[in-house]
Parts: structure tokens; sequence; C-alpha cells
């Protein structure tokens, strides 16, 4: 193997050779990066760097990766110091690889270069305190930058306001308001296809239940826990999780929540159908096409989080901070070059032209203030996206996601979602901020959730189903059992990273 680098070198640098006699610029940096799976993207010939090209005089040698399972090896094989690339980017690192490789030297120190050479990100972290405790290492490093997305997916719910329209109707606004309006999706025909089909809420798994509790004030992580003032509390084996799952049991037995929700995937529930009626009164997904036809769009509108003592609270899944999309390795020479490259990225102008090219040749504005593709929208998939642009795939792209923009599209169907996106969020809390933990601490983490999570959901699951009573002795047990599988010991770890 090491003899076919070698020869492959050979012939690189053969080549670098005569593109030079031959008064070709060779490239001034290598970039290696993950672009999605399978991805049909080419960064070598893609418009966007091109264009950063002609405004930075910086070129790349592109190592372009587009199989998950290929990046991931690739990385360890980085992080050990194989054949290093310059930069990173749409890098994908998760918060204990960006540690493991900032410990083994082969990530820099970004901070000391970002205020002089990335002044537009630099005063974004200023002015975002939970954006720079993302990106910043227990010994004040920034080895890898983020990308701001204040429309990071979430699991949500999605209701029907043609069925709210046609009984008659407001939108549920707490969690007795919410039962009153399944009952009236289960028994008024709201579909009006005169069979009682209709599934008043459509979930999948007891995980996504779980983001329903925000109707009884819990908005707990995956871990089980959230951070207020301070402190690491965890809601699993509270009262009102009781409550919650009480109340829960009372939508199984009045058949209000989907009964195939514990053993349904999206693919099964999933209607392709354009002229089928729709079943479903609220949809928790992501989004609505998940399950229903483009046609069916129109008829679901979010619906914003449910009133608990006065307030709305909904649990952030993601946050706004996507970590770990650009870092730079210690192979670079002039690591301040590729630093004032990206800072175009965190402008408006350069987050358009990465995501969605230039005003006169991928979109235009109309009289009215609003801006459409210049392109028809097979152009757009086919082309635009894939061959002048770059914010599309399966990895972040370092920068922000210019959110104003967005709300001025033509399309008013689009238009309207991404509205409720960005008005949903003013309600929404991350119930803990983003950290990069020691790898020990880690790794401990993840083995007691992995645990308390197999535990916790199915015995959750199994109150609301009525499979185990949720009386007294069989609360308590499930509280001690939890305390068991290490709730307090995850509380601990997560507590030593909250800064107060």
């Amino acid at each position: 193997m090491r003899r076919i680098l070698s020869l492959a070198a050979a012939i690189l640098f053969l080549f670098a050779g005569y593109a030079a006699a031959e008064g070709q610029k060779a490239p001034d940096f290598i970039m290696e990066g993950f672009d999605g799976e399978n991805s049909t993207r080419r960064w070598d010939s893609n418009l966007f760097f091109k264009r950063m090209e002609e405004q930075t005089g910086i070129s790349f040698e592109f190592r372009e990766h587009n199989q998950y399972s290929s990046w991931q090896n690739r990385k360890q094989e980085i992080t050990s110091g194989t054949d290093l690339p310059d930069v990173l980017f749409k890098a994908e690192l998760e918060s204990g690889e960006i540690r493991d490789m900032y410990g083994a030297g082969v990530l820099i120190d970004l901070k000391p270069l970002l205020e002089a050479n990335a002044p537009d990100l630099w005063k974004l972290l200023q002015e975002d305190p939970e954006a720079m405790a993302a990106v910043t290492m227990p010994d004040g490093a920034i080895p890898a930058l983020p990308a701001f997305n204040e429309l990071q997916n979430n699991d949500v719910m999605w209701i029907n306001t043609k069925w709210l329209s046609r009984l008659g109707l407001e939108a549920p606004a707490d969690a007795e308001g919410l039962k009153k309006v399944l009952t009236a999706f289960r028994d008024g025909d709201p579909n009006g296809n005169g069979k009682k089909d209709e599934v008043p809420l459509a979930f999948i798994s007891m995980w996504e239940l779980r983001f329903l509790g925000h109707a009884f004030g819990i908005t707990d992580n995956d871990y089980y826990i959230s951070a207020k003032d301070g402190k690491v509390t965890s809601s699993l084996a509270s009262e009102q999780n009781r409550a919650f799952l009480s109340w829960l049991h009372e939508l199984w037995e009045e058949k209000l929540i989907d009964r195939r929700g514990f053993s349904m995937a999206d693919s099964m529930r999933q209607i392709t159908d354009e002229n089928a009626a729709i079943p479903y009164g609220i949809i928790m997904s992501s989004s609505p096409l998940t399950v229903i036809p483009a046609k069916s769009l129109s008829q679901y509108e979010l619906l914003l989080p449910l009133q608990y003592n006065g307030e709305r609270k909904y649990r952030d899944l993601a946050g706004h901070i996507a970590g770990g999309t650009f870092a730079v390795t210690r192979r670079c020479k002039e690591p301040e070059k590729l630093v004032r490259w990206v800072n175009l990225l965190y402008t408006e102008a350069g987050a358009l032209m990465a995501q969605y090219g230039l005003e006169g040749q991928e979109y235009n504005f109309r009289e009215d203030g609003l801006w459409e593709w210049a392109e028809d929208m097979n152009t757009v998939t086919q082309e635009i996206l894939t061959e002048r642009t770059i914010g599309t795939g399966g990895a972040s792209v370092p920068g922000i996601s210019p959110s104003a923009f967005q709300t001025l599209y033509s399309d008013a169907e689009a238009r309207e979602d991404i509205s409720q996106l960005l008005a949903f969020r003013q309600y929404t809390v991350l119930p803990y901020p983003p950290v990069i933990m020691d790898k020990e601490d880690e790794q401990e983490a993840a083995r007691i959730q992995k645990d308390l999570s197999a535990y916790a959901e199915t015995a959750m699951a199994r109150f609301v189903t009525g499979d185990v009573p949720l009386d007294d002795e069989q609360w308590e047990i499930f509280c001690r059992t939890v305390d068991e599988k290490g709730l307090q010991k995850i509380i601990g770890i997560f507590q030593k990273y909250l800064k107060n």
C-alpha cells in the first residue's frame, strides 16, 4: 500500500511540475471533506469554488467524499495524522472528533486568527455566548468553526387546519384544549369520507411522543436532562413526568393517538396517492411531507407549543449551531489565508452565493420584492444546486443561513412554512448547551444513556399503552430503576461542564 501511495504521490508531483511549466497555477491548498451520502456534486468543477477563487485568489486541490462510511474511516486516518489535507470543509466533525484531532495535534487553534482575519465570524461569536461555548475547548482553543442556522430541523406538531375549519374549531392552546380537538377529529368525520378512519394524532415511537411533554413543562434532551440557572436536573422520575404519562394513557385509551405509533415507520404510514383522503389530524414530524403528498401540504400549519403555567416552551432538538464544519490542519503553512477565505461565508453575500448563487444569474428579485429562481425547478435541482452552489448535501456548510432572504421566496407555501418555523423558534429552548467533554466523560455519558434509554423508553411506552399500570408501586419501581441505571451519574457528568 505504501508503494502505491508513493507512486501516486510521484505522479502528482510530476503533474504539478508540468502544470507549472505550462504556466498554470498549482492549487494553493488541499481541501478535504464530505458532501453527503451519494452526492453527485463535483467540487473540482463547482461554480461556487471558482467564484470564491475570483474573490480571494485562493485555489484548491479537492478530496471529496460522498459515502458516509468512507468519510468516517477517513476521519479516523486524519486523527492519526495520515496524509493530511490543509483544510477540512463540510467536515461533519463531532465534538469528540474535534477533541481527539486537536489533542493529537492534527488540528490547529484558530482562535488567535479570528479577530484579524475573520471579523464577521468573530462578531457573531462575540454576540452569541452559546455559539462561542459550543466551539471552544476547555483550554480556550477553537479548533473547528460552526454553521449558524436558525431553521435547524425539529420534531414539531403540524395540525390539519382544513379539519379545524370544517369542524369550527380553534387551534388548541394547552393539553386540555388538545384533547378536545383530538376528540373532535376522532368523531366528526373531518376528512368527509363517511368512514371512522381518522388518526387524530400521528407519531412514531416514545422518543417522539416525549416532545409532547412540553405541555407539562418537560423539555429534557435525549440524556433526560436539562439545565437552568446553573443547575442540571431531570424530569424523568418527577411527578410532572408521571402526570404527562397518565395523560398520554388517557389519549391512548380513547384512541386519540395512533395505536400503531409504537410499531410504525414513516415509510409504512406515508400516503403516496394524491387523491386519497388524508387521515391525519396532527402529524408529529420535521415536515408533513414525510407523511403526506405535496398536494395536501397546504392543509397543514405548524402548531404553536402548548401552554404550561401560562408559558409556551418547546424542546429545541439541535440548536442553531452545527459545529465542526471547517478546520485547518498542522500541514497548512498559511492558515490565516484560509480563515480569511471562510470568513466570506459568514457574510450575507457569501452565504447567498454558497446556497443560492448570484442575483441576476441563479435568481432574480421581482418588482414585488420577492425572489424567484432564474431557471425551471428541474434545472434548479439538477444543475444550480449541484453545479453552482455548495449549500445542499448531507453536511453543513460553514457560515450563516440567510433566513431573511428565505422569507422572501416567491413560492407562497414555502414562504409561509419558513415564516412559521422562524416564529416557532421564539418558543424553543435548548435543554443543555453544546459543550466539548473529556473523552472519558463523553464515553461514560454515552454508555449510561444507551442503557438508561433502552429501559426508560420501553417502560414509559408500556405505561402509555396500559401494559403496566401507572400505580404507586410501578412508579416507584420505575424511579428506582432509572437511578440504578445511572440517571444521577449522568446528571453529575453534565453538571461538571455547565458554566454558571
